[in-house]
Formats: C-alpha cells, sequence, structure tokens
C-alpha cells in the first residue's frame, strides 16, 4: 500500500494557501469558520506527480466556496494552452434561500480568479453527474478525451448518497485518476450510522476491490485511490432536472435536521431521557442529538441510547461528546459546559436544552427561527427579566436553559467568551451571567412559550419588570406552553422553602420537595415513566426523606453559625 501520508485529523487553518497572485489573494471570498479543505494542501501536493495529464480535468462533488476547486486551478491545471479545467457540483440549495444564493455567487467570484476553465453545476449531485456522463460519452465518441483526472467527494454525508456519488464519478475518472472520499472518519454521526459517509465508502471499496490502488491508511480522515481500471461510462441518459416544492419538502430534500445537545452528568442522567424522549416524541424528521458527556456511566449512556425507538433509528441518532481539558466545563464544572459548545460540537447550529426541560410539541419550529444575524436566540428570564443587581446594569436579560445558536458565529468570538467565564466564575447565576454580558443586546428575543418558566409560583407574582414582559409576551401566561423548563433547586434549602417571598417554592419535579403548584408536575412524571428508565414517585419519595434530612441538618448548622457570626451562643 502506498501512502500519501494524510492526517487522522487535522487542525482547521483559515489562511489562504493557495499559489496565488498577491494582488488577488485578498480578493478571495471566503468564509474563514468555515475552513473545511486547508489542512489538506501539504497532503494533496504529494499526490501531484501521479497526475500526468497535460490539461488535467478536475470534477469536485461538493465546492462550497471553491476552496479546494481554487487550490487545484491554480497549482495542477497549467497556463496558456494547456490549461486544465474544473467542474464544481453543489446544490446550493437551489437558490431557494439566501445563504445558497450567496454560495453560489461566491464560488463564481473566487473561480473567476484563477483565470482557468470552470463550470459551476448548481444541482445535486445525482442529476449533474447524469448530466455529465452523457455529455462525457459523446465527448468520448467523437474527440477520445472524456472523463477527469482528479476526483473529489465531499457531498452529502448519508451513506447511500456517498456511495451513489463515488459510482456515478467512478464512471468518469479516467485511468491513473485520483479518486478522494472525504469524512471519512466524520464526527457528526456515529460511524456506523446510515447518516454517515463510511458505510457508502466502505461498500464501494468492496464492489470495486482490484480496479485502484489506496494510496491511504484505514486511520487517515480521507480515503485517497487510484484508479487502475479503465474508464467505463456505459450508458446514455434522458436530460430531466430536479423538481421540489417549496418549504418542509425542499428541507428534507436538502437533508438539513435538527441538532439537539444537552450538557448531562449522572445527577441530570433520569430527567435528561425525559428532554430526549419528549424531543423526540413530538418531532418528526432527522434529530442529531448531541450529549455533552459530564461523568456518564456507560450504563447511562446505553439507557440513553435505548430511548430511540427503533422505527426512528433512521432518522434519530445520538451522539456523546467528551470535554477536553481546556473545556470550562472541565475546568469549573458542568454549568459551564454552555461555553464549550462551539468548541465540542462538530455542526454549524444548535438547539440547546437544558436538561430540567419538558417538551410538550414539535421543536422544529423553533428549529427554523431565524436568528437576523444574532448568536443567540433566547427567552426573557421570567425571575429577572433585566438582569439582576450583581449585573450592574439593567437591561433585558435572557434565560440560557433554552437557546437556538449560531455556532459559527460563537466559535469565531470563542476564546473571549471562555476568558469571560473565567473572570466571571462566582456571579450568582454563573454561565448565565456570562452569556447575558458577552451578547449583551444582541440576542434575539424568542417567545416565552419556547421556555416556560415559574410556572405555578414566581412567575405569577407582580413586577414592574414582569408586568413590562408580560405586555410584551402574552404568552408568559399561556396554559400549553410548548416547552417547559422547571427552574429552581433540586432540593430547597428550608430558608428557601419557608420563604414569604416565593410561594409555593420553587423546585424541580425529583427533589424532595417535588414541584408544588406546578401545572406540569404530573406530566413530566408520565414521560419518566415511558423512559422506562426504572425511576418511579415513590422512589424518588423514599430519597426525599434524606435529603429533607440533609436540608434540615444544613438549615441547623447555617443558623448556629449566624449566631456564633452575631456573638451570640446557645
Amino acid at each position: 500500500m502506498i501512502s500519501a501520508n494524510l492526517p487522522a485529523r487535522a487542525k482547521l487553518d483559515s489562511t489562504i494557501p493557495f499559489n496565488v497572485d498577491p494582488n488577488h489573494a485578498n480578493q478571495f471570498q471566503f468564509t474563514d469558520t468555515q475552513d473545511w479543505f486547508s489542512h489538506n494542501i501539504p497532503h494533496w501536493r504529494n499526490l501531484f506527480p501521479f497526475i500526468t495529464s497535460p490539461r488535467p480535468r478536475i470534477l469536485e462533488i461538493g465546492s462550497w466556496e471553491g476552496r479546494s476547486a481554487v487550490f487545484l486551478l491554480q497549482n495542477i491545471c497549467g497556463e496558456g494552452t494547456d490549461m486544465g479545467m474544473a467542474v464544481c457540483i453543489d446544490h446550493f440549495d437551489l437558490f431557494r434561500t439566501s445563504a445558497g444564493r450567496e454560495r453560489f455567487r461566491k464560488i463564481n467570484h473566487n473561480l473567476s480568479l484563477t483565470g482557468k476553465p470552470f463550470r459551476v453545476l448548481p444541482q445535486f449531485s445525482v442529476p449533474a453527474l447524469m448530466n455529465l456522463l452523457e455529455k462525457e460519452i459523446l465527448k468520448e465518441e467523437s474527440l477520445g478525451n472524456a472523463g477527469f483526472d482528479w476526483i473529489y467527494i465531499d457531498g452529502s454525508h448519508e451513506a447511500d448518497d456517498t456511495f451513489l456519488d463515488g459510482e456515478l464519478a467512478w464512471r468518469l475518472a479516467r485511468k491513473g485518476a485520483i479518486f478522494i472520499f472525504d469524512d471519512y472518519h466524520w464526527d457528526k454521526e456515529p460511524e456506523d450510522s446510515k447518516h454517515h459517509p463510511k458505510k457508502g465508502i466502505d461498500t464501494f471499496l468492496d464492489l470495486h476491490r482490484g480496479e485502484y490502488v489506496k494510496l491511504t491508511e484505514p486511520e487517515h480522515y480521507q480515503v485517497v485511490l487510484r484508479k487502475t481500471s479503465e474508464m467505463r461510462i456505459g450508458f446514455l441518459i434522458d436530460k430531466e432536472g430536479l423538481s421540489a416544492d417549496e418549504g418542509d419538502a425542499i428541507k428534507k430534500v436538502f437533508g438539513y435536521g435538527i441538532n439537539v445537545a444537552l450538557v448531562v452528568d449522572p445527577a441530570y442522567a433520569t430527567s435528561a431521557a425525559v428532554v430526549i424522549l419528549s424531543a423526540v416524541e413530538n418531532t418528526t424528521g432527522r434529530i442529531t442529538i448531541y450529549i455533552i458527556d459530564c461523568g456518564l456511566s456507560e450504563e447511562d449512556k446505553q439507557r440513553l441510547l435505548r430511548l430511540i425507538d427503533p422505527l426512528r433509528a433512521n432518522d434519530v441518532t445520538m451522539m456523546f461528546i467528551a470535554l477536553n481539558a481546556e473545556c470550562l466545563g472541565k475546568e469549573l464544572g458542568p454549568v459551564w459546559a454552555k461555553l464549550d459548545l462551539a468548541e465540542v460540537l462538530p455542526i454549524e447550529r444548535v438547539l440547546y436544552l437544558d436538561a430540567d426541560t419538558l417538551i410538550r410539541t414539535s421543536i422544529e419550529m423553533l428549529w427554523q427561527t431565524d436568528l437576523q444575524g444574532q448568536t443567540i436566540a433566547a427567552a426573557p428570564d421570567v425571575g429577572h427579566p433585566m438582569g439582576h443587581d450583581q449585573m450592574g446594569v439593567k437591561m433585558p436579560y435572557f434565560n440560557a436553559g433554552v437557546m437556538l445558536v449560531d455556532l459559527a458565529k460563537m466559535r469565531s468570538r470563542s476564546a473571549e467568551l471562555k476568558r469571560l467565564g473565567r473572570s466571571m466564575k462566582d456571579s450568582k447565576f454563573r454561565d448565565q451571567d456570562v452569556l447575558n454580558t458577552f451578547y449583551a443586546s444582541q440576542w434575539n428575543r424568542l417567545s416565552l412559550k419556547w421556555n416556560a418558566q415559574g410556572l405555578g409560583t414566581y412567575a405569577r407574582y407582580p413586577s414592574p419588570e414582569r408586568d413590562m414582559l408580560r405586555l410584551l409576551d402574552p404568552t408568559i401566561d399561556t396554559p400549553d406552553p410548548a416547552i417547559v423548563h422547571f427552574t429552581g433547586p433540586v432540593n430547597p434549602s428550608v430558608e428557601e422553602v419557608l420563604s414569604l417571598y416565593v410561594q409555593p417554592p420553587t423546585a424541580k419535579p425529583w427533589g424532595y420537595l417535588g414541584a408544588p403548584g406546578h401545572p406540569f408536575q404530573a406530566e413530566w412524571w408520565a414521560v419518566v415513566e415511558r423512559t422506562g428508565w426504572g425511576y418511579t414517585r415513590s422512589q424518588s419519595a423514599n430519597m426525599a426523606t434524606a435529603e429533607m434530612d440533609k436540608a434540615i441538618s444544613d438549615a441547623i448548622r447555617d443558623f448556629r453559625e449566624r449566631v456564633k457570626d452575631s456573638q451570640y451562643t446557645i
């Protein structure tokens, strides 16, 4: 086996290491936080000696803004009369979204700066490849120079799509062509899932064994082949394009699913199961659930995985993400892991849910919320709509228990956010205070139906700030919220239980006090029973005695210390 020395996984590099005219370098329009290519450059250069055609032809499936195509055009496609060319295939959301139209504009702009011939096919890969196959067989019949010398497959991550892209593109690969599959060890989905390209790549490799030399090792992130068999196009096709309805149908065609993240430690494993099951039961379509693992046992992980009905196994996947040593969640505790989302999640957008929420309707509409250029969308904090005294200044203050997050934007300032987190580690509401300080007045307000807090307790208490919030968002009083958030401690102190200011006291359903007066406590327990976790209200009641005794013991100790501090004795 010949090794191209490709990396198992490399860190992103947002520079432009192409051989370009310095006068043009700054004119390329690439998104710095979406550079998934540049780390491959040294290893791709090792492959150039295999390209012997005087006019190399490049085919890319999944070109995004054209980084890799620009690199290849500038480095292997020659000059003057010996110029090669590139064909780039990407659906660009079929121009049905502003983001798709912008990517199409950028790739055409970037490729044009190379001065080399190119074509951009704004289609899904299958119709585009079928169209190419038809044109190439006609070219072969008339000129004898059909096919491509370098083929790069980085399109859909679905296993069957990857296999089909490989099959169709293989027919367009000349003998001796370099043929590259990307994302062999992609970390967004489990590698044994049909939603991961590895299964499709492995199937392709099995089917075509004997027709190639493999230039990479199993641990490498890309699979690089050199074709040893003759090109065989083999058929002609009709000229029919893709048609699809707008709205939900086209989103499904694009393959866009919902990404959900939770931070879970052993103490919150049962309640996290409620969040997951209630979300999956109420939401159809593709969902990927990312569990930020803060010490879960293997048994807990298996229990969480078993929440997914086998009938939904093709739609719903779950991944456990470990925190590295530099993460705030590792350094300061699980509550801070929210600030690590951009660093540890391999995606661009996520719906974060606290592990003490209950999902009562589909989260599809929430997922589709337009962030309007902001990093976060969240609902106001009902307890402190304008922040609290320690914040220093009165301003709209959101609750961080339900957040829609643009991780690409958050990622670009992740280091600053974490520095602020460390400097505010003793703040009253910790991570929530940090996020409100960092994104002050730079967040989109969600309806309180997506984060119903303090129900049956402080939400009904009048205050000037809450009265104003009630005018702005009447859903504060909705009897049918989409997401219920059980705020407050698991096991409140005696002082909190006896407080004259908030009655009934705020607490979570599984603590010694339960959630007194909360209209959705029984519904939460009903979901617990469906999880099959084996945790019942009677078991909770048995544990409650010990927790209540602890709260009383703590209260007596605190009382003695206060008396002692007042220079009295008892």
